[in-house]
């Protein structure tokens, strides 16, 4: 399973993401997403310790 981390101009984290579909509602939803980089195994186990990456998304 695979976990992204999407970040603003700022490098400040948006949001945690599992899907691409995640990631493009998040652009939809008009986030300034500058960049998006795959997590490491050992920072995407938190992720996978709850339902979803979406835990950590204050929009959803």
């Amino acid at each position: 399973m695979k976990f992204y981390s999407c970040f603003d101009g700022k490098g400040k984290v948006i949001a945690r993401c599992q899907t691409d579909q995640e990631i493009k509602v998040l652009e939809r939803m008009g986030r300034p997403i500058a960049e998006i980089r795959q997590m490491k195994k050992e920072e995407a186990v938190v992720c996978s310790l709850v339902s979803s990456p979406s835990d950590f998304n204050m929009d959803y």
